[in-house]
C-alpha cells in the first residue's frame, strides 16, 4: 500500500520540484532506491525501506527550500543528491581539517554540507541565511584549511563598518584596533581553530589580514581566501567593488542575512542584488540556508521563527 510522504503547497510547486516530465522524481528514485508516485499535490512511497524513505524526505526538504529561492537547475538536484547520499549531512566526506592535532569541522545539516561543497567547487560563493546557521564559521574553517594545506597564501577578513559609516579615522588606535569590533566574529572563529600565538603571528605577517570594506578598493588579491561577512550591509556599488577584487587562484565567500540589513530602507542590499545578478554564472554559487540549518542553542531557532512570524504580520 502506498504511503503518503509529503503534500506540496500547490500544483505549481509540485511541477517545479518534480521537474519536466518528472525527471527530478526519477533521479530521486534511483538515488534512494525507492519507487514513488505523484498524485494531485501529494507524493507517495510505493516501495522502499526506512533508509530510503529518510533519504527521500531529506532530499525533498532541500529541494522545496531551494525552489523558493528560484528555479531549480540540474546542478542543484545533483548537489542535493550527492550530499544526502553521503550519509548524515555528508559529515565524513565534507569534513575539513583545521589544525595539526586533527581537529575537523563537520557540517551538521544538509544545507551546511551543500554550502561547504559550494565553497570547494566555486570561485565565488554567496551564502544567505539566518543567524546561527554557521555561515561565517564554515567559511573561516574552509579558509584555515586552505591556508594550512598550502592552497592559499593569505586569508583576508572583511566586513562593512555600517555603524561607523565606513569612516574609521575618528576611532582610537591603529587599523587593527579600529576594525576589531567589526571583525570580532571572524576572529572568534579563527581563534577556535588556531592557537592564539599562531593567530598573532599570522596577523603580524599579513597572512591573516583584517580589512574594512572601504580599504579594499583598488586591490587585486591573488591566491587568497577573501571573506566578506555581513554582506547584506553593502550597497550594490560596494558589492561590485568587492567582488572584482578577485585575483588569480583566489576564492571569495560572502555571507549575510538579507532580512537583517542595517542600510536605509531605500537602499538595495548589495548581497541580495548580487545573488540575483550572478545566479546563472557557473563559477558563482548562491547558497540559501534556512531555519532548519540553525545549529546554535535551540532557543536561537525559536527566536528567529518568532521574529519572522511577527514580521509577516
Amino acid at each position: 500500500m502506498a504511503e503518503l510522504l509529503l503534500t506540496f503547497d500547490n500544483q505549481d510547486e509540485m511541477l517545479r520540484i518534480l521537474g519536466p516530465r518528472d525527471q527530478h522524481l526519477r533521479a530521486v528514485e534511483k538515488a534512494a532506491g525507492v519507487r514513488l508516485m505523484a498524485r494531485e499535490t501529494s507524493l507517495y512511497l510505493v516501495d522502499g525501506d526506512a533508509a530510503g524513505r529518510s533519504q527521500v524526505e531529506r532530499i525533498f526538504a532541500q529541494l522545496r527550500h531551494m525552489a523558493k529561492q528560484g528555479p531549480l537547475a540540474p546542478s542543484d538536484l545533483q548537489l542535493v543528491l550527492d550530499v544526502v547520499s553521503r550519509g548524515e549531512a555528508g559529515a565524513t566526506s565534507e569534513a575539513i581539517k583545521v589544525d595539526q592535532a586533527g581537529k575537523h569541522v563537520r557540517p551538521k545539516t544538509d544545507g551546511q554540507a551543500r554550502y561547504l561543497r559550494a565553497m570547494k567547487e566555486h570561485d565565488i560563493t554567496l551564502c544567505i541565511g539566518p543567524a546561527g546557521t554557521g555561515k561565517t564559521y564554515l567559511a573561516v574553517a574552509m579558509a584555515v584549511n586552505a591556508l594550512r594545506a598550502g592552497q592559499m597564501r593569505r586569508v583576508v577578513l572583511c566586513r562593512p563598518a555600517v555603524e561607523a559609516g565606513e569612516r574609521l579615522g575618528f576611532l582610537p588606535g591603529d587599523i587593527a584596533e579600529k576594525v576589531n569590533p567589526y571583525l570580532r566574529p571572524l576572529l572568534d572563529a579563527i581563534e577556535e581553530m588556531m592557537p592564539p600565538e599562531q593567530v598573532k603571528r599570522y596577523l603580524d605577517n599579513d597572512i591573516i589580514e583584517l580589512s574594512p570594506l572601504a580599504f579594499m578598493r583598488g586591490r587585486t588579491l591573488n591566491h587568497s581566501v577573501i571573506i566578506l561577512d555581513e554582506g547584506q550591509n553593502t550597497t550594490t556599488t560596494q558589492m561590485r567593488m568587492f567582488l572584482t577584487r578577485l585575483g588569480l587562484g583566489s576564492k571569495i565567500v560572502v555571507t549575510g542575512d538579507v532580512t537583517q540589513t542595517d542600510l536605509p530602507r531605500t537602499v538595495r542590499s548589495g548581497l541580495a542584488d548580487a545573488a540575483h545578478r550572478l545566479r546563472n554564472i557557473p563559477e558563482v554559487a548562491v547558497v540559501h540556508l534556512s531555519n532548519d540549518d540553525i545549529v546554535r542553542h535551540p532557543l536561537v531557532q525559536r527566536i528567529v521563527e518568532s521574529y519572522e512570524r511577527e514580521d509577516r504580520h
